[in-house]
């Protein structure tokens, strides 16, 4: 009878290209058992029909299958997986697939954001001159409720009263609470607007004074990423001696109106300082 050819661990290792590591592993999981363990030595051997064995680990492997389905397949005596094995498996790529690309992209408009930002002047000192503003004060629950506000129901009331807005256009925000707040945001919206009209229950108007200085800082990317424009803005007004002179507003450029995408939303930030 022809002798069984048996390798050593180390042998079987560079034959298969696998470390010694991994078969130890695959030998604990009950994957790749040694066919034969010298019971004084301890060393392992391996025979040829392993090698075949490992091959199908491996290629399951790579087509995604974990150790743990990989064992009860061959368990079941099979060496390659079924129809139904096979489609469930292609579904689950198609999901993580899915959500691969989406965080790709994510990567991708972050950035864009940052090349956008990088190619602005990021801080600019302005004045702002007189202007009467339509305004609506409100609590809001987050940031998030600020779109469908402008777009539902301020939008909607200035253009029933008439409003008229001088191009190119200029609405901004003013928060009126003293600390920060995530969620019941007292928030007034303004937009300016060519004259004074009635007030109504929804809009009021106002003549806003001229700021001499405004430092004015350019914000890309949804609302809940403010603190990151205004802890930047802050740090630039430390290091150039400016103090605050007034309340912030927050003007809005582009937004749910006309981007679908938060991570191209235009704001900026203006401070009025001294």
């Amino acid at each position: 009878m022809r002798e069984k050819t048996k390798l050593k661990i180390g042998e079987f290792s560079k034959m298969m290209q696998v470390t010694v590591k991994t078969l130890r592993h695959y030998e604990l999981k009950g994957l790749l058992i040694p066919d034969e363990v010298d019971m004084w030595t301890g060393y392992r051997y391996y025979s040829i029909a392993q090698m075949q064995r490992l091959g199908i680990i491996r290629g399951l492997q790579r087509q995604g299958f974990t150790l743990e389905e990989i064992k009860e397949l061959l368990e079941e005596g099979a060496q390659m997986p079924s129809i139904d094995q096979l489609t469930r498996k292609i579904e689950e790529t198609e999901r993580q697939l899915q959500m691969l690309t989406e965080r790709r992209d994510q990567l991708l408009k972050w950035i864009d954001s940052h090349k956008l930002i990088k190619t602005m002047e990021k801080f600019s000192i302005q004045s702002l001159p007189e202007i009467i503003v339509a305004s609506h004060r409100e609590i809001i629950s987050d940031y998030s409720a600020l779109g469908p506000l402008c777009v539902n129901k301020i939008g909607p009331e200035m253009q029933r009263l008439g409003c008229k807005c001088p191009p190119p256009g200029y609405c901004f925000t003013i928060e009126h609470h003293q600390e920060h707040r995530s969620e019941n945001i007292d928030i007034e919206y303004c937009e300016q607007v060519e004259a004074m009209d009635e007030d109504s229950d929804i809009i009021q108007f106002k003549r806003l004074p001229a700021v001499a200085k405004a430092l004015c800082m350019k914000h890309i990317g949804p609302y809940e990423r403010f603190y990151e424009s205004y802890t930047e803005a802050f740090s630039y007004m430390e290091e150039q001696g400016y103090k605050v002179a007034g309340h912030p507003r927050t003007c809005y450029i582009d937004g749910v109106w006309n981007q679908e995408d938060p991570e191209r939303w235009l704001s900026i930030i203006q401070i009025p300082i001294e």
